[in-house]
């Protein structure tokens, strides 16, 4: 079959496909509680979809060995490959053997809630909530080590919402990489799990500048009331109650607050966990408290540098220590991100403020760090003396 014979006949697949998934979704959106015959459709779909990227790269590297007078047609069926490839109406991601992405198709990068170019490069493990990371990596060295596709349920968690899907895992060998490369298939979860973790609280409107400047405002008058209530009339009043500065910020601004203090004059490394404020009813808030901050990059590292830390997506989970049955911390905690600033007083720093977010909520941002790094150096002031012995 020749070239343009073999192009016509994947266009009209792709077309097909893309009207029949389109039916699917009118029908979902019609008849939501027949959700189950319209998943297995699509599951269905999602089959010949793999099959047909499949074929097509083994178009790819079959055009890879052609000879050099078939180069000029090699180059062009890459670039329609390429198209097909982004204009996929299923969400598609083609990962490199160490699980990073090498390539996204347009409404994968949608799902992820960012563009390609940004995505390309990053380890894909990241966009998966913390208690379904451990389980997808090893559902990936499962598939490159035998080769064999697998088929799970996980939870993808960015930028404020946490959402239930469906994996599709599949090995590509390709005669131009040196290692088999993982190719990911994004799909509705055919069952939805209440227990694994909360809901999406953030609305659309939290990500206009407007809302975000007013509530970083906001928090900043208040914690400055509570500074200066503890001052009293000419500096005579109470020592601020860190208690009252961690509940203020876990009530409006994160969902975990810990305050670690260094008590001696000279030596940051020797600090303590002060004040844990989390949520209500919470039953982990003793396991954060028990834990000593320097056995844990964070905030060890704030502590020892003076240096703040942003981590918009957590890359490391380990970050904040384990619990005795080596569970890292972060993911008992479902966090999404977190941040970390000194507590600096006039003669160094005096600890640690570390705020966390959960996966359902918006990741922090370079303002709030300029915020907390702020509020933390007035708290910083506001500590009492340290001892001089």
């Amino acid at each position: 079959m020749s070239l343009s014979e073999n192009l016509a006949d994947l266009e009209r697949e792709i077309t097909e496909l893309g009207d029949r998934i389109a039916a699917l979704r009118s029908t979902h959106a019609t008849y939501p509680d027949d959700a189950a015959g319209t998943a297995e459709a699509a599951l269905a779909e999602l089959g010949f979809a793999e099959q047909l990227l499949r074929d097509c790269g083994e178009r790819l590297v079959s055009e890879a060995e052609a000879s050099a007078p078939r180069r000029p047609a090699n180059d062009d069926e890459r670039v329609v490959l390429r198209s097909v490839f982004n204009e996929l109406s299923v969400p598609v991601v083609l990962l490199d053997h160490e699980g990073y992405i090498r390539r996204i198709n347009n409404i994968g990068a949608e799902r992820l809630g960012s563009t390609g170019g940004y995505l390309t490069g990053k380890p894909f493990s990241i966009f998966v909530d913390l208690r379904r990371r451990a389980a997808m990596r090893s559902w990936l060295a499962a598939v490159l080590r035998g080769g064999e596709p697998a088929s799970f349920d996980s939870r993808l968690a960015r930028r404020g919402w946490a959402e239930d899907v469906h994996l599709t895992l599949s090995r590509l060998n390709v005669a131009t990489e040196a290692n088999p490369l993982v190719l990911v298939v994004m799909s509705p979860s055919l069952s939805s799990s209440d227990d694994e973790g909360p809901a999406p609280l953030e609305s659309e409107v939290e990500d206009q500048v407007v809302v975000l400047a007013a509530r970083r405002l906001d928090v900043l008058t208040r914690m400055t009331r509570l500074l200066l209530s503890s001052a009293g009339p000419g500096g005579a009043g109470e020592p601020l109650a860190l208690d009252d500065a961690a509940a203020l910020l876990a009530d409006s601004y994160a969902d975990w607050v810990l305050v670690d203090v260094c008590d001696l004059p000279t030596d940051a490394t020797r600090a303590r966990r002060a004040v844990v404020a989390g949520p209500r009813g919470e039953g982990r808030r003793k396991l954060v408290e028990a834990l000593d901050p320097l056995d844990s990059e964070i905030p060890r590292d704030v502590l020892t540098s003076g240096q703040s830390m942003l981590c918009q997506l957590i890359e490391d989970e380990g970050m904040l220590g384990l619990d005795p049955d080596g569970v890292p911390v972060l993911s008992a905690l479902g966090a999404g991100s977190l941040l970390s600033v000194p507590l600096r007083g006039s003669r160094g720093v005096r600890g640690a403020l570390t705020l966390i977010r959960r996966s359902n909520r918006g990741s922090f941002r370079l303002a709030d760090l300029g915020l907390i790094e702020e509020i933390g150096e007035h708290i910083g002031l506001a500590l009492p003396p340290r001892p001089t012995a």
